[in-house]
């Protein structure tokens, strides 16, 4: 049986342009967090190079890998030496002409578990994801792991409340959301503080209607152009299902945090604000519905 108390590991890190150097440096932040007690390790969205998503170019399909591939083949045997588990987010190669954004999750055996493919993708100014990745098309998912069951998102599927309920109702005890969001240099002064609000609010969110511990991952660093570039604003962080936030990083320096989540939290939050037992499935059938007009 899983224990009741389980130690995530949160790895905020500024990326380089040489992807090889990024995984070295992964796996050494990895080892340090296992040091520190972490259990469940998971790194920011697309950790093996910058964000490449700022521009549409075909030559940056050379970044992507199949799955298992070099990633998994570092991976797996770090979780199986560690006695840890591991998500990784890697840009899959599934096939020629067919990316996903996806996340891994390896078991303290080494194990590759399975992936999570992300459903939704933006397409927004420096963020041109549709260029890069088809949609994710293997649902909602969650994990038995050694430490307990676990389910994960990838960034723009944070502000969608849909996929967060599907995570937990699958039995997760945690959802990771592995990230790569940051601020337009030319918006920041305006907008910058309300957008960080924003994000951090969705995602506490998700932890209170749902009774879930939350786990955001973010890189921090600026990245491309002075002109056309991006800050991402780091801030990762953790809410127990009651939306506090047990631990949260800086928004401009690498950190790892490690974070001691408690299944019976769960139980009395649950127990307390039921929403579960309250939700009125028989109702809902119009949400299928893109729109309701």
């Amino acid at each position: 049986m899983p224990p009741e108390k389980f130690s995530i590991g949160l790895l905020q890190t500024a990326c380089a342009q040489d992807t090889i150097a990024n995984l070295d440096r992964t796996c050494e932040k990895i080892r340090e967090a296992a040091r520190q007690g972490a259990q469940i390790i998971c790194t920011e969205e697309l950790f093996r190079s910058q964000y490449f998503c700022r521009e549409e170019d075909a030559r940056l399909f050379d970044l992507a890998e199949t799955i298992p591939g070099p990633s998994t083949e570092r991976l797996q045997p770090l979780a199986a030496e560690l006695g840890i588990v591991i998500v990784a987010s890697l840009f899959e190669k599934r096939a020629t002409g067919l990316y996903h954004n996806t996340a891994v999750i390896i078991d303290a055996d080494g194990a590759l578990l399975g992936r999570y493919r992300k459903m939704h993708i933006p397409d927004d100014p420096l963020f041109f994801e549709k260029f890069y990745f088809t949609p994710g098309d293997l649902g909602f998912r969650a994990f038995d792991t050694k430490f307990g069951r676990i389910a994960t998102l990838v960034c723009w599927d944070q502000w969608y409340p849909e996929a967060a309920r599907l995570a937990a109702m699958s039995g997760a005890n945690i959802l990771f959301y592995p990230t790569a969001i940051g601020w337009h240099p030319a918006e920041k002064a305006q907008y910058g503080p309300a957008q960080h609000d924003a994000w951090r609010t969705i995602q506490r969110s998700h932890a209170i209607a749902n009774g879930i511990y939350v786990a955001a991952v973010n890189r921090v660093g600026f990245e491309g152009p002075p002109d056309r570039g991006l800050e991402f604003w780091g801030a990762s962080f953790v809410s127990d299902p009651f939306g506090r936030v047990l631990a949260e990083a800086s928004h401009d320096k690498e950190e790892i945090l490690v974070v001691e989540c408690d299944t019976a939290v769960m139980e009395g939050v649950r127990r307390n604000w039921p929403f579960l037992r309250d939700r009125r499935i028989d109702a809902y059938g119009p949400i299928l519905n893109r729109f309701l007009t």
